[in-house]
């Protein structure tokens, strides 16, 4: 049947910032997709902690002042989102994220600012698995198209609607159904298990970072590093 027909659990986070290092949770949607229909869905809005910078705000339209008045503490989300990620992993149901290595780095750097069980404890120590990257798969099996890779680009590529963009529901929604029209367009996706594509999405975009990075190199820039891991990056001074 291929697991693009099984059940998937799409993933966003709406944030403060661009660096899931620094970045905070502003608001968060874990949605269940059977079919490619909303089978069950659970949604966040967190008072960050820290003030929302206008052009934050400006792309998913949560203000500071809603934040503090309607949101829940970061902690609390971010263990909130945890668990519910862990527990779909921990039943081997595949969560789904578009340009995954930034949602879950993110969540992992807010578990670690509040003092709270990694992603990793939760799971026994076990690597957060199985996870489905529409945009590391994409970027793989269509290599040379020319234009943009956002999610809004890459669902237009597949005729996935994409309702209303930046809204945490939406995003995972379409995440979800992203990654089952690329199965669907690429067999030999959809034949994969859940856990050797995860497997094979490691080294997909390792491959492509060390690529990219010497790309950036003979363009001048000799100092640039791209980082190869996924679908978890560790900070500055704990990698090995």
């Amino acid at each position: 049947m291929g697991w693009h027909r099984e059940l998937l659990i799409g993933f966003d986070l709406e944030t403060t910032g661009t660096d899931p290092f620094e970045a905070r949770i502003v608001t968060a949607a874990v949605v269940e997709v059977r079919d490619g229909e909303i089978a069950g869905r659970r949604e966040w809005l967190a008072d960050p902690g820290v003030p929302i910078p206008p052009d934050a705000s400006a792309v998913h339209g949560i203000s500071d002042e809603r934040a503090a008045a309607e949101g829940l503490p970061a902690d609390r989300v971010a263990d909130a989102v945890a668990d519910a990620l862990t527990g779909y992993w921990a039943a081997g149901v595949p969560v789904v994220a578009y340009n995954a290595s930034f949602d879950l780095t993110l969540l992992a750097a807010e578990l670690r600012r509040h003092g709270l069980p990694s992603l990793g404890d939760r799971m026994g120590g076990a690597a957060p698995a199985p996870v489905v990257d529409p945009y590391t798969i994409d970027r793989r099996v269509d290599r040379y198209r020319r234009g943009k890779r956002t999610l809004e680009a890459v669902c237009a590529e597949y005729g996935v609607v994409l309702e209303t963009a930046h809204d945490a529901v939406a995003d995972a929604l379409a995440a979800a159904r992203l990654a089952r029209a690329i199965a669907g367009r690429h067999p030999k996706v959809a034949a994969l298990g859940p856990a050797e594509l995860h497997r094979r999405q490691i080294e997909w975009h390792a491959a492509w970072a060390a690529d990219f990075q010497s790309f950036l190199r003979r363009k001048g820039n000799a100092d640039a590093v791209v980082d190869g891991a996924w679908p978890l990056r560790e900070p500055e001074g704990t990698r090995v």
